[in-house]
């Protein structure tokens, strides 16, 4: 069965004025239009072609050989092209944009913008459709990761505590700031690992292999840094956070917690105005 909103392979049947007709059988009744601007510049009847299918605006299934975005059940974020009496309509690659009516945005859409956007099949018109009401389509229930296990996370946004994510296409979860020292922003996507998952089901995330080794990557990272600098830091254990945050990116904890792991490995010396390269 030919899938609307994902990658499916077919093959070719015959070629006529509009393009190429597919299937996924040669004898198979069930044919879908690839329009002639994507057809590859050498084939024969009979190849196999991987093409992408979703609804032209007719609400016709139809094949283009363009890498959207997003694929079905999936997120990403999107570019906001156009807004109407309808809703909202966003880029993703296909000449076809992607409909957000209003009752799926969490917020109204403004043209210009990016949102993270799940793209759906809607069950009443068999239309593909995005939403920004991520959070329906995302469950903590049923756990289908363990502590320590390296993930991929999609930063959704930012706030006090930190960076929400979501976890593989189908948890939620967050990276707390103390355990962030580099620059991440909304769309990033990410490996991650799971740091701790609470009783309640709530996820703990960080970007460095957690456990004893997650000193590490904060630990070098300075090092490069104090080498960078020309051997000298200015900053010291009275440095305010808003400093150390400004030159480093990690927060005053990370800090101190990595320039104790370098003096202790006598990598550094601690002076009353900044840290010394030995």
């Amino acid at each position: 069965m030919i899938e609307i909103g994902k990658f499916n392979t077919l093959v070719i049947l015959r070629e006529t004025e509009p393009g190429l007709y597919l299937a996924e059988e040669e004898q198979s009744e069930d044919v879908i239009l690839l329009p002639h601007k994507y057809k590859p510049e050498q084939f024969e009847i009979g190849d196999p072609i991987r093409v992408f299918v979703y609804l032209d605006n007719e609400e016709r299934p139809i094949a283009t050989t363009l890498e959207p975005y997003v694929l079905l059940n999936q997120f990403a974020y999107l570019h906001c092209a156009d807004v109407n009496k309808f809703g909202a309509f966003m880029d993703w690659g296909l000449e076809k944009q992607l409909f957000v009516p209003f009752k799926e945005q969490a917020r109204p859409m403004k043209v210009g913008n990016w949102y993270i956007i799940h793209l759906y099949l809607d069950d009443k018109t068999n239309r593909l459709v995005g939403s920004s009401k991520t959070n329906q389509f995302l469950q903590n229930e049923e756990l289908t990761i363990k502590r320590f296990d390296e993930v991929d996370i999609l930063v959704t946004h930012l706030t006090e505590k930190g960076a929400n994510v979501i976890i593989n296409g189908i948890h939620k979860g967050l990276i707390y700031i103390d355990d962030i020292f580099e620059d991440i922003r909304t769309g990033d996507i990410l490996k991650a690992y799971i740091k701790k998952i609470r009783d309640d089901h709530k996820i703990d995330v960080v970007l460095q292999t957690p456990g004893y080794k997650s000193i590490e990557p904060n630990a070098q990272y300075i090092l490069d840094e104090i080498r960078s600098a020309g051997g000298f830091l200015p900053l010291h254990d009275k440095s305010s956070p808003d400093e150390i945050k400004n030159e480093l990116g990690i927060s005053k904890k990370s800090f101190k917690k990595a320039i104790g792991s370098l003096f202790k490995d006598k990598q550094i010396v601690l002076k009353d105005d900044g840290i010394e390269l030995l």
